[in-house]
């Protein structure tokens, strides 16, 4: 009898471990908020040789790192717990969904971005700017110049690298005749015309809705550098999807439109005259104002060759629609994937486009849409792409996808010969500036970070943080040009963002 109860008294504890009563699961909460509150948590075992890699180390342009891994490598990460290294201790996380719960990871990620920018601004406001290659500087490559190690172009590339990194930010004052209104409008986009005297502004309004706006930028000169902004009643309602300067009449007399529908009403490509905000030409009567209705426009271009004459395009939802103004014909090209980004060839009738599908194909306008062979060259990418230019010899083709990757590809082997590392983007639709006679090419990343690389080599020469703190409706709209102003200005950058207007020209 007493063997049997032993024996069973023995099955009980092996069923219920070593106590009778489980543990109260609020009092084991307890006991370890307060052991991670101290800091006596154990660290993790050291991951085997199947586990995961440590993660990798991000670079300038990337702050999305996690706070645990910039706290250093000696704090262990815990699951469900953030690490706050002002504060020396963790801080449980909860599901961000709850309104209730001020600490989130995007929250975290948010602050360590904020951080980052504000540091990356101060050190862009110092006087003494960082080189951008190692082991270069003034006096360095003025003694190989003289020593006749560098050729003319090489010194005029490095100088001109050089001066990108001595610009200093400097904000532009803007006259206008309704003050009220650029306090509260916002820039959503700036577009330099040709000869970079002006800019065409595209501007969101506080009821709702764009209106546009012609800077002259005439008085964009040091110390003062103030600009004058000529407004117009014309307004819409519609979000504005891609613009162009158009040359009409004479170089850059409209600007195209592409806006697109709403409820019932249906999109449209507008030809909007510059003259409706300030006349450059004397004695110029006003432009033609013109609309063509066209459904779910993503991108236009203008054609500058004399064999697609007073031609523009529009890159539609599986489809390339090619526009004569004066005679209204109409020509159409099926595609295979929305058309994000377009751009005409000056010397040879060729329009090239690139896609939702990451595909970039020329078409010769010569030929008819309905046949065979008008693809003239097909390149790809991993992603959408949402930019195209075209080099000025016509041999090479700059593009930049969702992916944020920049490729310079040749149009004679459809070879990419480099890539552009450190450019931010995941979803947006952002533009690409290739300046040839500065050999620098430009974009604005999906981080708010403006970024300069050398044309020659791909070297990232310059990021430039936002005046603005981050956000998805801040993201800057920048132009560069060797002669901002005209052609007696001055090289520089143009940047807007929310209310203001910065000019980083060469010192």
């Amino acid at each position: 009898m007493r063997t049997e109860m032993n024996r069973s008294s023995w099955q009980r504890k092996k069923k219920h471990g070593r106590s009778r009563h489980p543990r109260n699961p609020w009092l084991r909460q307890q006991e370890l908020n307060e052991r991670v509150h101290q800091g006596t948590l154990e660290s993790p075992p050291d991951p085997g040789p199947d586990d995961a890699a440590s993660p990798s180390t991000s670079s300038t342009s990337s702050t999305s790192s996690t706070s645990s891994t910039s706290a250093g490598s000696s704090v262990p990460e815990l699951p469900g717990f953030y690490y706050d290294p002002e504060k020396n201790r963790y801080f449980r996380l909860l599901p961000g969904h709850n309104n209730c719960n001020p600490l989130t990871m995007e929250g975290i990620r948010q602050k360590e971005m904020e951080s980052r920018r504000l540091q990356l601004l101060q050190e862009d406001d110092k006087q003494e700017k960082k080189v951008p290659r190692k082991g270069f500087n003034t006096s360095s490559f003025l003694q190989k110049r003289q020593l006749g190690f560098l050729s003319v172009t090489s010194y005029c590339r490095l100088a001109h690298e050089l001066r990108l990194s001595c610009m200093q930010r400097k904000k532009v004052h803007i006259r206008s005749s309704d003050p009220s209104a650029l306090a509260s409008d916002r820039f959503n986009l700036i577009l330099a015309d040709t000869n970079s005297s002006r800019l065409f502004t595209v501007n969101d309004v506080r009821v709702g809705g764009s209106k546009y706006g012609i800077i002259s930028l005439r008085g964009l000169k040091m110390p003062t550098l103030q600009v004058h902004m000529h407004e117009n009643l014309y307004f819409t309602n519609r979000k504005v999807n891609s613009v162009c300067w158009a040359s009409l009449n004479h170089l850059d007399s409209h600007i195209l439109l592409c806006l697109m529908g709403l409820a019932e009403t249906p999109g449209c490509a507008t030809l909007l005259p510059a003259s409706l905000f300030v006349s450059s030409h004397p004695g110029e009567r006003p432009g033609m104002l013109c609309s063509f209705r066209i459904p779910g426009a993503w991108s236009c271009a203008w054609s500058l060759n004399i064999q697609a004459n007073n031609c523009f395009s529009t890159g539609l939802s599986r489809r390339v629609l090619l526009t004569n103004v004066v005679t209204g014909h109409r020509q159409s090209y099926g595609t295979n994937s929305d058309v994000l980004a377009q751009q005409f060839a000056l010397l040879a009738p060729v329009l090239y486009n690139g896609c939702r599908s990451g595909e970039v194909f020329g078409i010769d306008v010569r030929c008819p849409g309905q046949g065979s062979g008008w693809k003239a060259t097909r390149l790809f990418h991993d992603s959408a792409v949402t930019s195209v230019q075209i080099l000025q010899e016509e041999q090479c083709l700059m593009a930049s996808d969702m992916a944020g990757k920049i490729k310079l590809w040749d149009l004679r082997t459809t070879k990419c010969l480099r890539e552009y590392k450190g450019h931010v983007n995941e979803y947006a639709y952002l533009p690409l500036h290739v300046h040839e006679e500065e050999e620098i090419v430009v974009a604005v990343g999906q981080d708010c970070y403006t970024r300069i690389w050398s044309l020659h080599d791909g070297q990232l020469l310059r990021t430039i943080p936002s005046p603005y703190p981050t956000s998805k409706a801040d993201i800057p709209s920048v132009a560069f040009s060797s002669r901002l102003g005209g052609f007696r200005g001055a090289p520089g950058l143009l940047m807007a963002v929310g209310q203001d207007l910065y000019c980083f020209s060469y010192s």
